[in-house]
């Protein structure tokens, strides 16, 4: 675990500009027609729209995704009643959870007033200006009246999530491992720990679930809550038990199925454990020291289910998998409330993931490779990316069911491919490459089938429908490692190239290639030796077609394999060369950025065919290629060295091209700024023009230009590279390509074979 000390987390919340999150306009407001839209006049018309309709502020205005995190700081984490503003920061940290996790925006709103009438009427007055209220950090038995009265006052969703946001989590959490333990809920012993907020909704919860009220004991400060203690309150009353033979925490887990602690730190034993029922369910919540801790429960016994609520252990409870979901999902049908079925949609929902595959991106986080539903995984982990369409579609359905949204959502496939983009899981453009290659799914060979990203992503493209893999490599090795990785190779073909079976094939391709290449002094016997390298064999099963692409590049040198290429499968014969190109999805739009790979030097006439095979390349993804090339200098202005070569290049491309949207040379800040350029040379063929193609003069200047983007904007999609001008569909991966970066260089290799046969007129 990380350690945290005052002086980073003050410098944190200090450092640039203070606080964790801000304000951004969407719409432009650079011009005078602009600022007249935004403002007077303009805005009027959209005032008198919702005067007439008021369910149009939803079509005007931000109230659809605002969400107000409100507290009045009586209860603030463990601090106590430390006040409204000083219990500021933590309400802008969660703003910034609801922003990163479910792409919903936040005020967060420190009232200072303890008296629950006065909140109630402060937080009913602001109301319209939001589609969702999160209550926050409000101390019990307050926080109970306030929820319930602005549940009843007003026609948005509210939940206080110190009560809810745990309840469901852990209610989920509590289902799978009841299920792990094969153990039915309404048969089960539950000891609850903590009488509070958290703890009263969570059972609440749990008796929805099917748990019996006469099977729960719970304990406050004074210990078991008892029928026949007087002044308890209302929510405490709920679950006072009946029994007499129980009055300490030592006596209630004696026998007992289920201990969820939401209470403090180091009030459970090891012999206390001991004491409890065959596969004990322990779920120690006390945060940040849990009631015991995770080694000591795991020592105490072995058949013990453990979660915490530290992100170092298994089965974190965190709130984070769920409110930001829930709301989500309330937000988009425009709920007039959270209520009961919305609730246990997101338990169903979360609990239902932990049991699906986990993302390649899960298992990458917390480094591990084995994340599969059982005692250490009952509970999905808050970077799971699925988190946002399962748990906000399942609350949005239960909302539309229950009759409280007020729009309904008709296309749910469209609806949580739209949550995905919202986050940046996936752009229109892999999702249009993915769908592309489903519908036309080739036979690609994947050359390193030992790595076990390539694995992955090998069995990643098969369940994605987008090829039918096969992978290289020793069939024993393969499926060791695959077990490894708790991976299937059903329905993958495993080719061992160095096999005695394989004989045959490999003198077949060898001979191919020795007279492919006898004018260029090959030999039967040389070429046969080349069948035992991975590139040479997998290549060769491409070029007679065995095989439709071919992706390698995580383990060999780039000067290798192009070397390879070029003997096997050969360049296209309208150029003397080929190259790679990146494509970068960024907030300013999609650029495509050549050559990133192949040519380390170019002269003028190369440079000249990269250009052309960048704008065929750019067609291919059905776009128009606007090209710029770029130098360090503007049209000519310095006569000696690469930028005379680049403007050969474009002479030469204009002079033969006369259609091409191309000029050059110039720097990029004029390629990528119309008015610059525009303004200053405006004799360019790309006047008027967005530029979206970008041909750099040499290999380290472009591949540097898109590694430094990846840098500096996480967020920004690359993919590539792609290759340019072969005969045949062979892709090229970089050594730290992620999963998903080799599924989707394999979508492009399956849109590139499926082209290529339908040009050269083969199904």
């Amino acid at each position: 675990m990380v350690k945290i000390t005052k002086e980073s987390a003050l410098e944190y919340h200090e450092s640039g500009r203070p606080g964790k999150i801000e304000v951004k306009p969407t719409k432009p407001y650079h011009t005078q027609t602009d600022l007249s839209l935004a403002y007077s006049p303009g805005v009027a018309f959209p005032c008198l729209e919702i005067q007439q309709n008021p369910d149009d502020v939803y079509k005007y205005t931000d109230k659809g995704n605002l969400v107000a995190v409100i507290s009045n700081g009586t209860a603030v984490l463990g601090l106590g009643d430390i006040g409204a503003m000083s219990g500021k920061p933590v309400m802008e940290g969660k703003g910034l959870l609801f922003k990163i996790y479910g792409g919903i925006d936040v005020f967060d709103i420190e009232v200072a007033e303890k008296d629950p009438e006065k909140f109630c009427e402060a937080v009913e007055k602001i109301a319209p200006t939001f589609g969702g209220i999160n209550l926050e950090d409000i101390k019990a038995p307050e926080c109970f009246y306030i929820e319930e009265r602005l549940k009843k006052t007003l026609d948005i969703p509210v939940m206080h999530d110190d009560q809810h946001g745990t309840a469901i989590i852990s209610a989920a959490g509590l289902k799978n491992a009841l299920e792990v333990a094969g153990k039915n809920i309404a048969d089960v012993k539950i000891v609850v720990n903590g009488a509070g907020a958290a703890a009263i909704s969570c059972t609440k919860l749990y008796v929805a679930l099917g748990a019996k009220v006469e099977n729960i004991v719970m304990l406050d400060s004074k210990g078991v809550i008892t029928a026949d203690r007087p002044n308890l309150t209302p929510q405490k009353a709920l679950f006072a038990t009946k029994r007499t033979d129980v009055h300490t925490l030592e006596e209630a887990v004696k026998g007992a199925d289920v201990f969820v602690g939401l209470s403090k730190g180091n009030v459970l034993s090891q012999d206390m454990i001991r004491s409890m029922a065959d596969q004990p369910i322990v779920f120690a919540l006390a945060n940040p020291v849990p009631e015991i801790s995770y080694e000591d429960a795991m020592a105490s016994r072995p058949d013990v289910l453990m979660s915490t609520g530290r992100s170092d252990y298994p089965n974190q409870i965190n709130n984070v998998i769920g409110f930001p979901y829930i709301f989500r999902g309330a937000l988009d049908v425009h709920a007039k409330a959270i209520n009961e079925e919305m609730k246990m949609a997101a338990v169903h929902a979360i609990a239902d993931l932990a049991k699906q595959p986990v993302p390649d991106i899960v298992n990458e986080v917390y480094h591990v490779n084995d994340l599969t539903f059982g005692p250490k995984y009952f509970i999905p982990k808050p970077v799971d990316p699925r988190l946002i369409t399962e748990v906000s579609a399942a609350v949005a359905k239960a909302a539309m069911e229950s009759g409280v949204a007020r729009k309904a959502i008709t296309d749910w496939d469209a609806y949580k491919k739209n949550l995905m983009e919202l986050l940046g899981q996936e752009t229109k453009l892999t999702r249009n490459l993915h769908d592309t290659a489903r519908l036309h799914p080739q036979r690609v060979v994947f050359a390193e089938g030992g790595h076990p990203s390539m694995m992955k992503a090998a069995v990643q493209a098969r369940l994605e429908g987008i090829c039918h893999p096969v992978l290289l490599g020793n069939p024993d090795r393969l499926q060791r490692l695959a077990q490894r990785l708790k991976l299937s190779l059903e329905g993958i073909d495993i080719v061992d190239m160095r096999a005695d079976q394989e004989q045959g094939r490999r003198a077949t391709y060898a001979k191919h290639l020795a007279k492919k290449r006898a004018r260029q002094g090959y030999t039967f016997e040389e070429a046969y030796d080349k069948m035992y390298e991975r590139n040479y064999f997998g290549m060769m099963m491409v070029e007679t077609g065995d095989a439709d692409a071919f992706i390698t590049g995580l383990y060999t040198k780039y000067s290798n394999t192009i070397k390879v290429a070029k003997e096997v499968i050969g360049i296209r014969k309208e150029y003397s060369t080929f190259a790679t190109m990146h494509i970068l999805n960024t907030k300013k739009g999609v650029f495509f950025v050549s050559d990133t790979l192949i040519n380390r030097h170019p002269d003028e006439h190369i440079l000249a065919d990269v250009a052309r095979l960048t704008a065929h390349t750019v067609r291919f993804f059905n776009e128009e290629p606007k090209i710029a090339m770029i130098s360090y200098s503007n049209f000519g202005t310095d006569e000696i060295g690469s930028p005379v070569k680049v403007h050969a290049a474009v002479d030469e491309l204009q002079r033969c091209f006369p259609d091409m949207c191309i000029d050059g040379e110039m720097q990029v800040n004029f390629a990528l700024n119309k008015q610059l350029r525009d303004d200053k040379y405006p004799f360019t063929r790309l006047k008027g023009k967005d530029v979206n193609t970008l041909v750099f003069p040499n290999m380290s200047s472009a591949q540097s230009s898109y590694k430094m983007l990846q840098a500096l904007d996480p967020d920004a999609e690359i993919i590539g590279p792609i290759q340019m001008g072969l005969n045949k569909p062979i892709h090229f991966t970089d050594f730290e390509s992620s999963v998903r970066d080799i599924v989707n260089i394999t979508a492009v290799a399956v849109i590139d074979a499926y082209v290529t046969k339908k040009i050269s007129g083969h199904n």
